[in-house]
């Protein structure tokens, strides 16, 4: 029998039992649009996860010293952060560098203290990397050619009750172990909108916290890239231009609270799409054993007017590939809608977050969009063809094993 003819005969059994077949398309469709919404929601959670902690100064990937991954020393600096930052910006894919240099130190106002991560900044590059030193609600961010300034987070003036152009005695460990002091002027208050990311901000000068710690040069650079989804490949590429004795780490090693949490995301979608497939391939099974078990005389009138083993099989899996294609289209169908509304509205997780939505340092966009494209076409083809293809083994196998003589009979093979 030719395939023409087969697939003439696929058709017209796809039609003969409209309910059966319309019952397996839906079935498919719902699989796929779930499958296809979870995966898109997935995109957008990464790429506002990935963004989300770039933009918070950690950038996509780090230059930093050797050991500081084991030690998290903020007394660790770069052998030569000059050369390397420019080397660093100097390279392809490579969207903005920013020099850091950190120090733990206590910020005063009369009786009331408040201990803080001191950042050092290049203030030209800190605003191009950071959405943090762009949220400044009072007086301004720094510049080049101040001293002795700084900008800090909303919820340190509270807690000191100090306000703008207020100085602050700033107390700092020496590069000897001896105690440094400083006044340092408010010339900006950020607010990020969460009170515990606000706790955490004091960024001065790089040359300042240089000055004052006796430790010169940066510790580390953040390097934000154009590309996000080349994270491994531009952190391999950019150890070749840094010094041996630094390293470049991605930001799943840099904060690795969220790197954790974001292959638990990733691990608990691809099982819950795993589990929709499998339960698709169980419904699409089970409808067609049963179509199999209604066509048992059919099949034993084929096979004994010649049609070969192969040919049943061919027979079945092209009915299943009908299905798919239908499937694949209503599935497409059903997640248009799921799919525009969140790409274009987003999902608001504020309200479930409690309103803050900083987490380990790192501050979140509270609305959450999902990520279509193109991509999504060959994707529903490929989740309606394997689950629906898989699901027809069991009833093509049934079908060969299927006796012409005991069907023909009515009798049990």
């Amino acid at each position: 029998m030719s395939t023409p003819i087969i697939a003439k005969f696929a058709v017209r059994t796809l039609g003969r039992n409209v309910r059966r077949t319309l019952l397996s398309v839906v079935g498919i469709g719902v699989g796929v649009a779930i499958t296809v919404f979870m995966t898109a929601f997935m995109r957008g959670s990464t790429q506002m996860r990935v963004r989300g902690i770039a933009e918070s100064g950690f950038g996509h990937v780090r230059v930093a010293p050797a050991d500081w991954e084991r030690s998290r020393d903020n007394d660790l600096r770069l052998v030569d952060w000059e050369a390397e930052l420019a080397a660093v910006r100097a390279s392809d894919g490579v969207k903005t560098a920013a020099p850091h240099a950190r120090s733990t130190a206590l910020l005063a106002f009369g009786t009331r203290i408040a201990g803080v991560e001191m950042l050092g900044v290049d203030p030209v590059a800190e605003l191009a990397t950071s959405r943090v030193a762009r949220a400044v609600a009072e007086g301004r961010y720094l510049r080049k050619g101040d001293r002795d300034a700084v900008v800090v987070g909303r919820t340190i003036t509270d807690r000191l009750e100090v306000e703008l152009d207020d100085d602050l005695l700033l107390t700092i460990v020496g590069e000897g172990g001896e105690m440094e002091y400083a006044m340092l002027r408010i010339v900006g208050i950020i607010e990020t909108g969460s009170r515990d990311m606000d706790a955490s901000i004091c960024h001065v000068m790089l040359e300042d916290i240089e000055r004052l710690t006796g430790r010169g040069g940066a510790g580390d650079i953040s390097v934000t890239l154009d590309n996000p989804f080349e994270i491994n490949e531009m952190a391999s590429r950019l150890r070749t231009a840094v010094s041996p004795e630094d390293d470049v780490l991605t930001w799943m090693v840099v904060v690795p609270a969220q790197g954790g949490d974001y292959q638990s995301d990733k691990g608990f979608m691809n099982i819950l799409a795993g589990t929709v497939i499998v339960v698709i391939i169980l419904g699409i099974a089970a409808a067609q054993l049963t179509a199999i078990l209604e066509r048992r005389r059919e099949f034993a009138v084929l096979i004994a007017l010649g049609m070969k083993a192969s040919q049943v099989v061919r027979l079945i899996l092209l009915e299943a590939v009908v299905m798919a294609v239908m499937g694949a289209a209503v599935g497409l169908l059903l997640a248009w809608w799921p799919l525009h509304q969140t790409a274009t509205k987003g999902f608001d997780f504020s309200t479930m977050m409690g309103g803050d939505m900083s987490m380990s340092g790192v501050l979140f966009d509270p609305i959450i969009y999902s990520v279509p494209g193109l991509w999504v076409l060959p994707y529903a083809l490929v989740i309606a063809f394997v689950s629906t293809l898989i699901a027809a083994v069991y009833p093509a196998v049934f079908a060969l094993r299927t006796d012409p003589t005991s069907a023909l009979s009515l009798r049990e093979a």
